[in-house]
């Protein structure tokens, strides 16, 4: 639940929460799309809520990071 609620406090990314605690994509994405579903569904809710916003933005998130690449070279 430690996972979850880092999740829909900060808004963040499967991948930023798994480097925050020091564990695999994989065991965050297991942990909070699968077993939380089973623990608490209102927290999967909210969840699932910031992980569809994530996903829905990511095409940005990687034009931002590919815009500060090529300002960085010139």
């Amino acid at each position: 639940m430690l996972l979850a609620e880092y999740i829909v406090q900060h808004g963040a990314t499967v991948r930023q929460t798994a480097a925050k605690f020091g564990i695999s994509k994989s065991t965050v994405h297991k942990d909070v799309s699968e077993r939380l579903l089973r623990i608490n569904t209102r927290l999967f809710a909210q969840v699932k809520a910031v992980l569809e916003r994530n996903r829905n933005e990511r095409h940005i998130r990687g034009g931002m990071a590919t815009k500060q690449k090529y300002a960085k070279r010139a």
